[in-house]
């Protein structure tokens, strides 16, 4: 399978859009290296229509106008992994889980270490919203975006600053 891939400019820094077949495969910033070789080979094409859905959709989440995103999805990853992921679907928009809070909801409270590092392997953030955990004392932890992004986006997602 080749992957259709584009690169946009977003207030977090260059992103770079990857789809399969069947829906959006990844979100990927430029420094992200592993990732980016993960997703191979590629050919450009911003009109494939799942490329051009997730484009509209992060401009408008950038500009405050959507707070969910309607795409078909492609993560590659662990079934444990997946549970995650599906997890992070369901954090509202503007709210804030801890992984403990992600670790119960998918019923092994205990994995709550291997939450977070289900979470660092999102391959599809902003659109399936990793940025929204925090560490359960409240404190922001990691994000492959980099935590000023994750700052950024929870700001946004407040209503303290329209990004574009």
């Amino acid at each position: 399978m080749t992957f259709a891939t584009a690169t946009i400019p977003s207030p977090t820094g260059d992103l770079t859009l990857i789809a399969s077949d069947t829906g959006l495969a990844a979100i990927l910033w430029d420094d992200d290296a592993a990732m980016q070789a993960r997703y191979a080979p590629r050919r450009a094409d911003p009109s494939h229509p799942v490329i051009a859905a997730t484009v509209r959709q992060l401009d408008e989440y950038f500009a405050g106008r959507r707070t969910t995103f309607d795409l078909p999805l492609d993560p590659v990853g662990t079934q444990f992994q997946r549970d995650v992921w599906r997890a992070l679907l369901t954090i509202p928009y503007g709210e804030t889980r801890s992984y403990a809070d992600i670790a119960r909801a998918i019923g092994r409270p205990t994995a709550t270490r291997a939450v977070g590092a289900a979470n660092g392997r999102n391959p599809i953030p902003i659109v399936t919203p990793c940025h929204r955990v925090i560490g359960s004392n409240g404190t922001l932890t990691g994000f492959g975006g980099g935590l000023p992004n994750k700052q950024l986006l929870l700001a946004l997602e407040r209503g303290e600053a329209a990004l574009l």
